[in-house]
């Protein structure tokens, strides 16, 4: 399901059966002359409607424009960065409707800069704009104190639970530490142009790699579907056990 393909019907089945409402966290991001700009936001998408096929969700529109940074390719690459702190208010106003909505199951998943699920500027917003969105709304729903008052004693004992509010929203990466571990992950190299050929054929062109030359890029020459095909296998494998 589609939330913006859905109506008002479907989305009460969704929170009754607490169904997950998933999030591609995505860029517009310079990968070199192979590979398409929105290589970040089509591997999460890529991965999240193959993991519709199987297991019931809701999927949200995605987030396109991020802090991506200025890392990779310059202000004139075409990549397009939007300052954290705005992102970051972006964000927590998103997080805060689908809270107001009566959504408690939310996954963000993101493809960019997350290698070994390090906490880089983007995650990191993502991050605090949920928790920022989770503390109001429990403000304003339960009152000051909510946390101390007698109903929350079993706190500690439902901390891996859903009763345990700041498990409503999670940030997750596309490929957790271990999966990158049995394939590989990169930017614009080998394994990211392999896991995107994998799902979208058409977003990557090897004959194009010496239009630019870059470091970054020279491995791609080795990009095959065969290794995407894994990369694929084994990320859906883990976020099928973590999205629940």
């Amino acid at each position: 399901m589609f939330l913006d393909k859905i109506f008002p019907k479907e989305v009460a089945y969704a929170q009754k059966n607490n169904l997950p409402l998933v999030i591609a966290g995505g860029t517009v991001e310079y990968h070199g002359p192979q590979c398409s700009y929105g290589c970040d936001t089509l591997v999460a998408e890529g991965l999240i409607e193959k993991l519709a096929e199987k297991k019931e969700m809701i999927i949200a529109p995605s987030i396109h424009y991020s802090p991506s940074s200025f890392a990779v390719g310059d202000d004139k690459s075409g990549t397009v960065h939007v300052e954290e702190r705005a992102f970051e208010n972006y964000v927590y106003y998103v997080f805060k409707s689908l809270l107001s909505a009566g959504f408690r199951n939310i996954f963000v998943v993101i493809h960019h800069q997350f290698e070994q699920e390090s906490e880089m500027p983007m995650t990191l917003c993502y991050r605090m704009a949920a928790k920022r969105a989770i503390m109001e709304y429990l403000e304003k729903t339960l009152g000051q104190g909510w946390w101390g008052s007698e109903s929350y004693a079993d706190y500690y004992e439902q901390l891996e639970g859903a009763n345990n509010p700041f498990n409503w929203i999670k940030v997750i990466p596309t490929m957790s530490t271990a999966v990158q571990n049995a394939t590989g992950y990169d930017h614009a190299g080998e394994f990211e142009c392999s896991i995107l050929m994998a799902l979208y054929p058409e977003c990557v062109d090897l004959k194009r790699i010496d239009d630019k030359k870059h470091w970054f890029t020279q491995s791609s020459r080795k990009a095959n579907k065969e290794l995407g095909d894994k990369m694929v296998k084994l990320s859906l494998e883990y976020l099928d056990k973590t999205i629940k």
